[in-house]
């Protein structure tokens, strides 16, 4: 159940059912972000939906199914505007809190986060964050991408993506609003 509402997430498919099924301080990291607590990693996943369109798991497979489980996932991003697709493969590992609650997801990359010493951030933003950038994101958000990057330690950047993105990203706040908003994500219902 936990796995499948993870891959529902990576699909750009959040809803509060799924998010019920995390620890209200778990923390989400992927290349881009580090979103500690709810109102953060909510914002990630409704960004993920409301930015591409769609998203299209193209194959998954549990490798381990202990804490982390681990999870190799291929995604096709779309970006509606331009209609470039970036694939994206990952190594997702998702740790279980004793509640048996989601407390951590890491999306690895290529099985990579940053970390570490400024030439492995500079190896990862150049041949990762770059390259997906270029291809899939409009010229205001590659600007402001390429602006964060100098920001001096790139760490800074993902936690000041990760505060922002919940004061961009509507998140429903009751049952009735997410159900609304998954109507206007899959074209039901025009936007008032």
């Amino acid at each position: 159940m936990l796995v499948g509402a993870v891959l529902d997430l990576f699909e750009g498919k959040p809803s509060l059912k799924h998010l019920s099924l995390w620890n209200p301080d778990a923390t989400f990291i992927d290349p881009l972000t580090t979103a500690k607590g709810y109102n953060r990693y909510a914002a990630q996943w409704y960004a993920l939906a409301q930015m591409f369109s769609p998203v299209e798991i193209q194959s998954h497979e549990v490798v381990s199914s202990g804490n982390p489980i681990e999870v190799k996932l291929h995604n096709k991003y779309t970006l509606p505007s331009t209609n470039k697709q970036q694939d994206i493969h990952s190594l997702v590992k998702i740790w279980v809190d004793g509640n048996g609650k989601i407390d951590r997801v890491e999306d690895r990359w290529d099985g990579q986060l940053p970390e570490g010493a400024l030439s492995e951030v500079v190896f990862w933003f150049a041949n990762t964050v770059m390259r997906m950038m270029r291809k899939l994101l409009n010229a205001a958000f590659w600007g402001y991408c390429s602006a964060a990057w100098w920001l001096p330690p790139i760490v800074a950047f993902r936690k000041v993506l990760a505060m922002t993105m919940p004061f961009i990203v509507k998140v429903p706040k009751n049952e009735e609003e997410d159900v609304k908003m998954r109507a206007i994500r899959e074209g039901f219902e025009t936007k008032k």
